[in-house]
């Protein structure tokens, strides 16, 4: 194989740091995080924003869609900023970090693999905590109107005659 001269090697390491500044979904500061290549942001009340940034990112790792934005993600896991939720959100963030930890990760953010994330939540998807977050976003993520159009799915149809007389048989998202 040759190379074209002039062309610069791009070694292992240049690609890993030109990768991680990529991925870099969200800025955390002091009571917020935002998205540093997106207009939104997230201003938190109770939670610390190191732990909504990970529950945004634990939501997109549950339902990982690409063409829904963190901002559908952020709002779906936004109701868990309360003073009851926080003491319990805080407490399984602090086991997802540890099993992160127990992989050689400094946190569940810090783990660049989305197969990385996914075996850490498979480790613990029977407990109390994960069930609460995968429940919630069942309605938090998917009953947001603005959702629905990115799937192309276009409400109840019942007001409009049901689906038999309007298309049921042309979804195309499937």
């Amino acid at each position: 194989m040759t190379r074209s001269k002039g062309l610069k090697s791009l070694t292992r390491r240049d690609l890993l740091k030109q990768a991680s500044a990529v991925s870099a979904s969200v800025l955390v500061g002091t009571g917020f995080i935002a998205a540093p290549n997106a207009a939104w942001a997230v201003e938190t009340k109770v939670l610390a924003p190191e732990t909504m940034a990970t529950l945004m990112q634990m939501a997109r790792d549950i339902y990982p869609h690409d063409q829904v934005g963190d901002e559908y993600y952020v709002a779906a896991v936004k109701g868990y900023d309360t003073e009851e939720a926080a003491e319990d959100i805080e407490a399984g963030i602090t086991a997802l970090n540890a099993a992160a930890q127990g992989r050689g990760h400094a946190s569940y953010l810090a783990m660049g693999w989305e197969r990385d994330r996914v075996d850490v939540l498979r480790a613990m998807e029977d407990s109390p905590f994960f069930q609460q977050i995968r429940g919630g976003l069942v309605t938090g993520l998917y009953n947001q109107k603005a959702v629905w159009t990115i799937f192309g799915y276009e409400g109840e149809s019942f007001s409009q005659g049901g689906y038999l007389e309007r298309g049921f048989d042309d979804i195309n998202w499937i």
